[in-house]
């Protein structure tokens, strides 16, 4: 298998493997005073530094989830609920139209009668890019909250975070940021970014499922979202996914050490990919291909052909790739994503995302490259050709 879905998940690392391994071993309960819940507890806290140094935090700022959805719902409700503490009085709460589902739908849960917040889209233009005077326009007069991913998800375009951070404190808003697909893919500074909350999850870069982080800038208290437990101080409560976590840990050290050379290199690949496909596959156009974006990610629409059949002709072709968010997946309706930018329903349903990692080869470019520009023009020809008379 040919595998460039790594923005749904990324094969574990064999070093972040043998770390699971190695924690799976310590049986005491990191709450525990003994000697083996001392251990236990030495490995998350191990963790949780390296997590910290991946994106300039402290590690008191890190906060363990189950993973980047549970991370989202954390910092989105934690701020934006009605008993939680707020810099302003005003009940708006602002995102983009882009979001991965699992702000998408907190953001509608909290606009819903049962909270009685006021929810304001911002989509990014055409190219993908998201205009900061457009978002600036809703913080005007106050806000609550600003929610804006880091990283599509979908077609990879990065987001102006730093200078919409600086709008939301302004505004007396509370700014998070899902940074699930950059961090590890982009360097991540939250310092210079200026933001309150930043999500991450450690399989999107080599780390176990399951596991996940919220950075909480200090000295900004959240409602917490899980009680019943000390745990996370208190942000979180559940005794510690001791093995997730020291996973966690390893990937975010790799991640930082290898990031660098990881980027380039699988930009060039990316790059060919979509070099190839586009000179064999007539009319196909890479979506957001002309702003900044993730060095690793490609979403290419073919027109005239529906992308879920394309993906399936790819995989009994030995070549995994998505149409869209792992997490709406089973869905019939096109990507909210993908239409926030102005494509129609069918272009949209046209899409094929193709996403790449460190572990992907040169050769494996190339034969996916193949095998997708020959699917899609097999599906093409077979959508206009003329029907078989019945008479």
């Amino acid at each position: 298998m040919i595998y460039l879905d790594n923005n749904a998940s990324t094969k574990v690392d064999p070093e972040v493997r043998a770390a699971v391994e190695r924690a799976l071993g310590l049986d005491g309960n990191p709450s525990s005073i003994h000697s083996a819940g001392r251990r236990a507890r030495r490995a998350v806290e191990e963790a949780r530094d390296e997590v910290a140094r991946l994106v300039g935090a402290s590690p008191e700022e890190i906060f363990f989830s189950s993973g980047g959805t549970e991370a989202n719902a954390m910092a989105i409700f934690g701020a934006a609920r009605a008993d939680a503490p707020a810099r302003a009085p005003s009940r708006k709460i602002v995102r983009t139209g882009a979001e991965h589902p699992s702000v998408r739908e907190a953001f509608e849960r909290l606009a819903s009668a049962a909270y009685g917040l006021e929810e304001a889209v911002v989509n990014p233009g055409p190219s993908g890019a998201l205009d900061p005077e457009a978002v600036a326009a809703e913080l005007s007069g106050g806000a609550r909250l600003l929610s804006v991913m880091l990283a599509n998800n979908e077609y990879g375009g990065l987001f102006p975070v730093a200078g919409l951070a600086q709008r939301a404190r302004a505004a007396g808003a509370v700014f998070h940021t899902d940074a699930v697909q950059a961090a590890g893919r982009i360097p991540i500074e939250v310092r210079a970014l200026g933001v309150d909350l930043l999500s991450l999850s450690a399989h999107k870069m080599h780390g176990p499922k399951g596991i996940g982080a919220l950075y909480v800038r200090k000295g900004l208290r959240l409602s917490p979202r899980t009680p019943g437990g000390g745990q996370e101080r208190r942000q979180r409560a559940g005794t510690e996914n001791v093995p997730g976590i020291a996973g966690f840990g390893v990937a975010a050290r790799l991640a930082r050490e290898r990031l660098a050379g990881d980027a380039a290199g699988v930009a060039r690949l990316r790059d060919r990919l979509e070099t190839q496909i586009l000179a064999a596959a007539p009319g196909a156009r890479v979506v957001g291909g002309a702003i900044p974006r993730l060095p690793n990610t490609a979403a290419i629409l073919f027109p005239g052909v529906s992308g879920e059949a394309l993906a399936i002709r790819l995989d009994l072709a030995g070549v995994a790739v998505s149409v869209g968010s792992a997490c709406s997946s089973g869905t019939t309706a096109p990507s909210p994503a993908l239409l926030s930018l102005g494509l129609s329903r069918a272009e949209a349903r046209s899409v094929v995302r193709f996403s790449l990692s460190r572990f992907t080869t040169a050769a494996e470019v190339e034969a996916a490259a193949r095998a997708a520009a020959g699917a899609a023009g097999a599906m093409g020809e077979a959508a206009t050709a003329p029907a078989l008379s019945t008479n």
